[in-house]
């Protein structure tokens, strides 16, 4: 054989090394990921043809399944339309699952583990039992006026998102993102038509997409102060202890000066702590942040759940709904040292700090809730096909962490209250209940209206915390934070009426 033939029988033997080892790291290593991809057509056809569980809220479907004709054996509808589309998901023949239809995927779909008992049944009756329920902690009052509320509140913000939880369990009690969508046609059989309703919603603007409850951080404004305020009852500062104030002031090192919404906000040299929690006194928070330091502010904020890259919600103890991480950002100057103009803005929920509602929600309900947060879940319970086994009931609600004592909790909540029943919160007021609150104005961009923000919670008259919420709108201008605060204010009276996990 001479050299060349040698080199060219050298460079086949090579490639075809190369193609076997693939082959086999294919078969050993990726089968399971090609075999469950979302975009494994034969797979997700093959999975119509056993009937999929309902996802049920409040003991109503608001997913469920219905036979066809057609070689697709069934039809995934949702009869909740866009009310629930964000707490649900959609299940599409052709494109992958998402929320809750996505995490309890295996249950709905009756291949999990834990129904095998079903599948063995299955193999000496030739019947095709049916996917798992999956029953939600939704309160279906509180679902619909966040809905119907947000969707028509009075400053026409066309985006925004309302999430409430039960702090004492952390149970989701109501999910609300608009603009919403219908995922029905999104389950389309027929997959152009399927295609052509995503596509469509994919390039909206508005992005109807989005989950801006979970997946979506703006700026918090002064919802955040409670955060400063934590701090600071921390280290040393007490409701009455005067800290300075005053119309204006200008950070070191920055030529610009933080004034308050109003004239008539703190314009005194000094004012107290919950006055400035009342009245929402920018100054005296600018101040309060740089005098803590950026390490103390951070550090709370850490506490209280930012920063956290793996909280999903779901079940209590498995994986569900990805959360964004709220931030609080950069505060240093360019060689490491603090900034004091950044953390001036930051102490006030504006610069780099960023905050999903769900993060604002669950800082409320710690608060509410004497300093324990709890992890927030949404499935509260997973029934067989025929409905007479359980095979899992969120019955022991898991403490997350424990942001504040329960003295500074107690403190926090006394100011809060005094934002409701004193200052900017009045309009989320309900009869026979104490509700305290916190509103937040937060700047946006130049050129477009500000976003307006209400983080609060509703005690009832033994002081047991029933409810915890906040509300967003987005770009709603002037009265934003008033039209949130009456939001909570209303889906909160609808979570007290209805509990929902029925």
């Amino acid at each position: 054989m001479n050299a060349p033939l040698r080199r060219v029988g050298i460079v086949v033997m090579v490639l075809f090394g190369l193609l076997f080892a693939n082959l086999n790291w294919i078969q050993a290593y990726k089968a399971d990921e090609y075999r469950t991809s979302d975009y494994n057509g034969r797979v997700q056809v093959a999975t119509y043809d056993r009937k999929r569980g309902n996802i049920e809220a409040g003991g109503t479907a608001f997913a469920v399944s219905k036979e066809t004709d057609g070689r697709l054996k069934f039809q995934r509808s949702y009869p909740g339309g866009a009310r629930y589309a964000h707490v649900l998901g959609y299940k599409p023949v052709n494109l992958g699952e998402t929320g809750i239809e996505k995490s309890e995927d295996d249950f709905l779909a009756g291949t999990s583990d834990q129904l095998i008992a079903n599948r063995v049944k299955d193999m000496f009756t030739g019947d095709r039992t049916g996917g798992g329920n999956v029953l939600l902690t939704i309160s279906k009052g509180a679902q619909n006026t966040a809905f119907e509320q947000l969707r028509n509140n009075r400053v026409n913000a066309a985006k925004g998102a309302v999430i409430a939880l039960d702090p004492r369990t952390g149970a989701v009690q109501a999910l609300v993102s608009t603009p919403s969508f219908d995922p029905n046609p999104l389950a389309s059989h027929d997959t152009n038509e399927a295609t052509a309703a995503y596509n469509k919603l994919e390039q909206d603007p508005a992005g109807p997409l989005k989950n801006r409850a979970l997946g979506e951080v703006l700026p918090p404004g002064s919802t955040f102060k409670i955060v400063v305020a934590a701090a600071a009852l921390e280290n040393g500062v007490g409701q009455q202890t005067r800290i300075p104030a005053g119309a204006s002031w200008t950070p070191p090192t920055s030529g610009t000066p933080i004034r308050n919404a109003a004239p008539s906000i703190c314009p005194e040299d000094e004012v107290t702590l919950i006055n400035a929690v009342t009245e929402s006194c920018n100054t005296g928070f600018a101040q309060l942040g740089v005098r803590l330091g950026a390490d103390k502010v951070k550090e709370k904020a850490r506490q209280f759940g930012f920063e956290q890259e793996d909280l999903t919600v779901g079940r209590l103890n498995e994986a569900g709904h990805p959360v964004a991480a709220s931030r609080t950002g950069d505060m240093q100057n360019p060689d490491g040292s603090t900034d004091p103009a950044a953390l001036a803005q930051s102490s006030i929920g504006q610069n780099n700090v960023r905050m999903t509602p769900l993060q604002g929600a669950m800082i409320a309900a710690a608060v509410a809730n004497d300093g324990s947060q709890m992890r927030p879940y949404l499935v509260r319970q997973l029934l067989a096909p025929d409905r007479t086994t359980s095979y899992y009931t969120a019955k022991q609600p898991k403490e997350l962490r424990q942001p504040v004592s329960g003295q500074v909790a107690g403190d926090l909540r006394d100011m809060m209250v005094s934002v409701v029943e004193n200052g900017s919160g009045t309009n989320a007021q309900l009869k026979g209940y104490t509700v305290g609150g916190k509103t937040g104005t937060a700047q946006s961009a130049p050129d477009r209206p500000d976003h307006g923000w209400f983080i609060g919670f509703a005690l009832d008259k033994n002081g047991k915390p029933v409810s915890a919420v906040c509300v967003v709108l987005e770009e709603a201008g002037p009265g934003g934070s008033a039209e949130a605060a009456r939001i909570a204010g209303q889906v909160m009276r609808a979570a007290i009426a209805d509990p929902g996990g029925r």
